[in-house]
């Protein structure tokens, strides 16, 4: 079994940040008065590890070695960082925070707020072999039905957690059934935190995406992605965290195939007068891949949701591309692709993809965040 530890195979010379106890949040993200663990200059390519919660939270026992050890997996395949932030002391706290383990927050030098910070993600490597998909405590997309109590569960009682160990096999992840057959699906691997911190010094807690980004959960955020956060505080404060080996549009069960992800990122400071004017026209960040410009809509609302990513696409085509308004909206009913990102994490995320190809002969401004 390979685990890809903190620092193996990281070349001389690189900016790298690990993610062991010092260098994590658990459960709350950084804000305005956040120290940064790293500093770099804009433009900057840094190699960030992120680790998975699945297997540290309380109700799974809060141990990795016996819940994983549960399913197979022998001590040595767990990754030190996991077993350092277990030993570590700290704890999550569910009543006060989210589950979610962050790395950073990483200091982009000369970014300030209005700016925009372009996440380039370069690549995505698996740190382990296996992950946890979760259902729990009634929530998801069907709170209250599932997870299913189990036979002779008194009243009341909370229903305890489906959490189940897959694994990878080449390019598929592979979900036993229980039965002796599984299910063998293709492995699209993602950071679902990226996010700059908030301007408030309140805590901020970490499952709920908003204008920073933060748990965002869009599976189109691979490698190749770049992804556009309006920067709120003094040299943004970048992290990364939730890594995903997979998931469908909506994660309905709750969580997706989460599992370790080491992240190679380019981080860019955007500060020209028509990037800022995009970033003040959309309520949410914004990204594109090779073939599409993705805009977000986001409300604890599903329909709000909807209506929020309709409105950011319109806002976006008329700041990119000049296009009026009903021409836009014109054009988003023909051919805009709406879909629901995420319906777990208290604000949901409905996303609008628009094909690239379909834009060629606009005159649109030069450069990556809208030609």
């Amino acid at each position: 079994m390979t685990v890809l530890h903190s620092g193996v195979g990281v070349a001389a010379g690189e900016t790298y940040l690990p993610s062991r106890p010092d260098e994590v949040w658990w459960g709350l993200l950084p804000n305005a008065a956040s120290r940064p663990v790293l500093t770099v200059p804009s433009g900057r390519a840094i190699r960030i590890d992120t680790i998975s919660h699945e297997g540290l939270l309380a109700d799974q026992g809060g141990d990795p070695r016996a819940f994983f050890g549960a399913a197979g997996i022998p001590a040595d395949g767990l990754l030190d960082d996991v077993l350092a932030l277990a030993g570590s002391g700290r704890r999550h706290q569910p009543d006060v925070a989210g589950p979610h383990v962050v790395t950073g927050p990483v200091a982009v030098t000369g970014a300030r707020p209005g700016d925009v910070l372009e996440v380039e993600v370069l690549d995505l490597a698996r740190r382990a072999p296996y992950g946890v998909i979760s259902n729990r405590h009634g929530r998801g997309a069907l709170p209250g039905e599932m997870p299913i109590a189990p036979p002779g569960l008194p009243a009341g009682a909370a229903v305890p957690p489906v959490c189940l160990v897959a694994h990878t096999r080449g390019e598929s992840g592979v979900l036993p059934v229980g039965d002796g057959r599984q299910i063998r699906f293709p492995l699209r691997p993602f950071l679902g935190i990226m996010g700059v911190a908030v301007a408030t010094t309140n805590p901020v807690h970490s499952v709920p995406p908003g204008p920073h980004g933060g748990n965002l959960d869009i599976r189109h955020l691979g490698v190749g992605a770049r992804l556009y956060l309006p920067v709120q505080v003094p040299d943004a404060l970048f992290y990364a965290g939730d890594p995903h080996f997979a998931q469908g549009d909506g994660e309905v069960a709750l969580t997706a195939f989460e599992a370790p992800l080491r992240a190679l990122l380019r981080l860019t400071v955007h500060s020209d007068e028509s990037v800022r004017r995009t970033a003040q026209a959309l309520s949410a960040p914004w990204a594109q891949t090779d073939a599409l410009h993705i805009v977000a809509g986001l409300d604890r609302d599903l329909g709000e949701a909807m209506r929020a990513a309709t409105r950011n696409a319109v806002a976006f085509l008329r700041e990119r591309f000049a296009l009026p308004p009903h021409v836009a909206l014109a054009y988003l009913s023909a051919a805009g692709d709406f879909a629901v990102s995420q319906v777990v994490d208290q604000v949901v995320g409905v996303h609008c993809c628009i094909r690239r190809d379909d834009l060629r002969e606009l005159a649109g401004p030069d450069g990556d965040i809208g030609g």
